[in-house]
């Protein structure tokens, strides 16, 4: 049930997400925007989202994911309805940020249900299922929000999609239930948390451990890292539509259904993540270094493939090439987010997986706006997939040389000592 309620709020959240790449011609056209207020507009949404990462991980430790992700997708339904009734720029920014303030909890929570409902052997496939809403919702939105945008125009697909996360909300409300709240027998809490958990693992996280996380290694490896993945992807989300269209020369029709192909190909490195890394934990490998490898060789090779995707002048081969790159860079996307489970103790994952999130997106919240800049001053996508080759690179190496330890139990540590 947790799981199929955190799928469904997934796609839901990233279909949000893609109707302004979408409706980006459109709404261009309407408003006069340049490339670069576009790139702009495609960033509102991700600055935001990034620095209400950090109490949001606070705020999910103590209140839990039932009250944190309920509010949350109400509050950027709300956003997403407004926005089709926006009339100027400012409005479309203001209605940006509050999307992006609410869509926040989304994957720290859903971090924190596999710590709470999965067992540390089983988490990496329903992890991978649950991210792959990332991928499965741009793979299905361009023909699904292009239908609608053609019927109902740009504004009243934002409108659509507002009423549908509203309601969405209301059910995972009535529905969920967090892991304090239920009642479990001692073997059930054995097998979920493991008969060698922490003394501690009841506890409501203090502010003082959430700030201790700043001090680990691990959390920074992983907030550098997730910089890596998120920038490609967020590129990819915000851009490939405009870059089909414009590089490509393809129509909003043709485009739409393009599309989906390279986004079927993210589908299925999410998934492939997180049976690589639990077959690598079966192996012997330990939990962190069965996450890391994946994610590791994720984004080498999606740099890979981007670059000969920037280059070659057949639309075929670019597809393809998008297509692997895609689905390694989501093959790291998935491992990421495996990562965050089993690399802090369950009261503090979504502490972790919020800053491990503000990071990426603090980071990644600058393609859509470097991509702007760039197709304005060259005319081209190419200098802008390049760039986020190197980036993909870079966030590679912070996993490889950075992330090496899980990080103990505070609470642990002071009554050790």
């Amino acid at each position: 049930m947790a799981l199929t309620l955190l799928v469904i709020a997934g796609l839901i959240n990233y279909l949000d997400r893609s109707t302004l790449s979408i409706a980006n011609k459109s709404i261009s056209e309407e408003m006069n925007l340049t490339a670069a207020q576009m790139g702009l507009l495609l960033s509102a949404f991700s600055l935001p989202y990034a620095f209400a990462q950090l109490p949001m991980g606070v705020m999910l430790d103590r209140l839990g994911n039932r009250v944190m992700l309920g509010a949350g997708m109400l509050l950027w339904s709300v956003a997403q309805l407004a926005g089709g009734l926006v009339q100027s720029l400012n409005q479309f920014f203001a209605a940006r940020f509050v999307l992006g303030v609410g869509e926040a909890p989304q994957f720290p929570a859903g971090a924190k249900v596999f710590g709470d409902w999965f067992a540390l052997h089983e988490r990496g496939r329903p992890t991978g299922i649950f991210v792959a809403s990332t991928t499965i919702a741009p793979a299905l939105a361009p023909p699904i929000l292009t239908l609608l945008m053609l019927h109902f125009g740009w504004r009243g697909m934002f409108i659509i999609m507002g009423v549908i996360g509203i309601l969405a909300s209301i059910g995972w409300y009535a529905l969920y239930r967090d892991r304090r709240d239920v009642k479990l027998e001692p073997e059930e809490i054995d097998y979920l948390s493991g008969v060698e958990r922490s003394a501690s693992d009841e506890n409501r996280m203090t502010f003082a451990e959430w700030g201790g996380l700043f001090r680990e290694r691990t959390t920074w490896g992983m907030l550098f890292g997730f910089m890596g993945v998120i920038y490609m992807v967020f590129l990819y989300v915000t851009w490939l539509p405009a870059y089909l269209q414009q590089e490509r020369g393809l129509s909003i029709a043709e485009s739409g259904w393009v599309l989906m192909i390279p986004f079927i190909g993210g589908t299925f490195g999410q998934l492939c993540s997180g049976v690589v890394a639990d077959k690598l934990l079966a192996r012997g490998m330990s939990p962190i270094v069965s996450r890391k490898w994946p994610i590791c060789i994720g984004l080498v090779f999606a740099a890979v493939f981007t670059v000969p995707a920037a280059f070659t002048p057949n639309l075929v081969l670019a597809i393809t090439y998008l297509t692997l790159a895609m689905f390694f860079v989501n093959l790291a996307s998935g491992g990421s987010w495996a990562l965050v489970s089993v690399a802090a103790p369950r009261r503090l994952v979504a502490s972790l997986g919020s800053i491990k999130n503000f990071g990426g997106y603090f980071g990644g919240s600058a393609a859509p706006l470097v991509t702007g800049i760039v197709v304005d001053q060259t005319g081209s996508f190419v200098i802008a997939l390049l760039i986020s080759a190197v980036v993909s690179v870079i966030g590679a190496l912070a996993y490889l040389f950075v992330v090496k330890s899980p990080i103990a139990d505070p609470a642990d540590q002071t009554a050790s000592a």
